[in-house]
């Protein structure tokens, strides 16, 4: 039998292909270990949010400084919402957010407006306690909600990456969680390669983080993160209408 020899001999001389590189995937849960974001700074930062139009419509400013809270390390955040001339009618929040300084687990989340609107809340795990009040002459009602799973707060998804270490290549799968939620839900954060963005007219250097929702694997955003303060320093939020969101964040005196 000549043919299957001849054929063992050319496979022999066909160039080896290295085996794909398989995605390092990751599963955190609130309190996992594998998160550690204790090398955070104290540092503050200007947020601008962009329309699909290139048109300004919002901007507020991030502070962020370390403490303890019974013995516990923390981060508070303050977020501070700021007016804009082109989106006039825009309402102000005054935002309160403390996380455990290693595993980013929520604590409080603090936010008025001056619509009347208010919220204070305690987190536990799965235990959310508080009063909201949805408007300036509205009764004040109690909070009590008991979630599927402890979350990562929402609007701070971008911060999870980070505190992982954005190592390329890295799938890392988390429950995320906002106020107005009753359970959490599973997000997706594919860290890419990094690459350079255009942030305010200046080109910066980060690493590009896709953030799907586990479901049904659509875009959330796509985020452009430092391992050093600001952290973020881009991103992308993909709208109904087709068009792009795009937020920068840069640093400003404290």
């Amino acid at each position: 039998m000549i043919a299957p020899v001849i054929c063992t001999i050319a496979a022999l001389l066909l160039p080896v292909q290295a085996p794909r590189a398989q995605a390092d995937t990751i599963f955190i849960e609130v309190g996992s270990p594998q998160l550690d974001a204790s090398f955070f700074k104290p540092h503050a930062a200007r947020v601008r949010i962009y329309n699909g139009q290139g048109v300004q419509t919002a901007e507020w400013d991030n502070e962020l400084t370390l403490g303890d809270s019974a013995g516990r390390r923390v981060m508070r955040w303050i977020t501070t919402g700021r007016p804009v001339a082109s989106n006039p009618g825009r309402p102000l929040q005054r935002l309160f957010q403390t996380f455990d300084l290693v595993t980013l687990a929520p604590l409080g989340y603090v936010a008025s407006s001056n619509t009347g609107v208010y919220v204070q809340l305690k987190i536990d795990g799965k235990k959310v306690t508080g009063i909201r009040r949805p408007g300036p002459t509205a009764p004040v009602q109690d909070v009590n909600v008991e979630l599927d799973a402890p979350g990562f707060m929402m609007g701070a998804s971008d911060l999870v990456p980070v505190a992982a270490g954005l190592k390329t290549g890295t799938v890392l799968v988390a429950p995320l969680w906002a106020p107005n939620m009753t359970s959490s839900e599973r997000r997706v954060f594919v860290v890419l390669a990094d690459t350079t963005v255009m942030v305010e007219g200046k080109p910066q250097r980060a690493r590009k983080v896709d953030e799907r929702k586990r479901g049904d694997k659509s875009l959330v955003a796509s985020w452009y993160l430092l391992m050093d303060d600001p952290y973020m320093v881009y991103g992308e939020v993909p709208l109904s209408d087709g068009t792009v969101q795009r937020m920068t964040e840069v640093p400003i005196p404290r």
